[in-house]
């Protein structure tokens, strides 16, 4: 038993479905008179500390924010040295994922990604395919709008088509058309976690986010620690989810 699970009580209720919003690397970095991308590259180290945390307390689904659609516009650089930190990340932990028994999931705009990216994460889906525990599920070029956006599209592609019809449209038919679809009746998360003091959702999950407990933490994300996720864990327990009744 791990000390996380220790600090549990059985009694809490624990969230199926955690994101988390990875916030703070870079000023982490600057706090500390380094380069952005130092901070980039402790941050990917603590992933495999809040990921392995998260499945011995029972978490089902780990959604990260790890690339937006719109980290494109940020310096060259720094592009460049998110795009290799997948590589480095499943080089480095792939065994560690393999013994936990946790299955790897990425959402996102992936044929939009560098050749050597893409391929390293759709390696890493298709080696932890067999694996039955936690889903450890990546957002890597992802965006709330642009995933609506293509449901839209697709939809509309369908309508025309005569292959489904416009009125029988409605929120599971449009949650299926979701980039989040993989996740099936996981897909919403019950938790959202922003670190860095940061409280807004940066076009994450937009519409999976209806009726998700968030909790914004002051912590750089390369400073969250296995006690914080602890924390938030009992801060969700304690929240009365009424889904719009009483």
């Amino acid at each position: 038993m791990t000390e996380s699970k220790r600090q549990l009580d059985s009694d809490i209720s624990v969230p199926k479905h955690i994101a988390i919003i990875m916030d703070g690397n870079g000023r982490w970095a600057k706090k500390k008179g380094q380069p952005r991308i130092a901070g980039h590259k402790e941050g990917m180290n603590n992933v495999k500390t809040i990921a392995t945390a998260a499945s011995h307390l029972g978490v089902k689904v780990l959604s990260l924010y790890a690339f937006s659609t719109e980290n494109w516009s940020r310096p060259s650089k720094e592009v460049n040295f998110l795009m290799k930190l997948p590589v480095d990340f499943f080089g480095t932990f792939m065994p560690d994922l393999i013994k936990e028994n946790i299955r790897v999931f990425v959402t996102g705009f992936t044929d939009h990604l560098p050749d050597k990216t893409r391929k390293v994460v759709l390696k890493a889906v298709e080696d932890t395919k067999g694996n039955t525990g936690m889903i450890l599920n990546f957002a890597f070029n992802y965006g709330g709008r642009a995933e609506i956006v293509n449901a839209a599209k697709n939809l509309a592609i369908e309508a025309a088509s005569g292959s489904i019809d416009p009125s029988d449209i409605d929120d599971a038919m449009f949650a299926d058309h979701l980039l989040t679809n993989h996740l099936k009746e996981l897909a919403d998360p019950d938790l959202l976690i922003r670190t860095s003091g940061e409280e807004r959702i940066s076009n994450f999950m937009l519409w999976q986010l209806a009726y998700t407990e968030m909790i914004f933490d002051d912590s750089y994300w390369p400073d969250f620690t296995v006690d914080d996720l602890v924390e938030d864990i009992k801060e969700f327990d304690r929240r009365d989810r009424r889904y719009g009744s009483v």
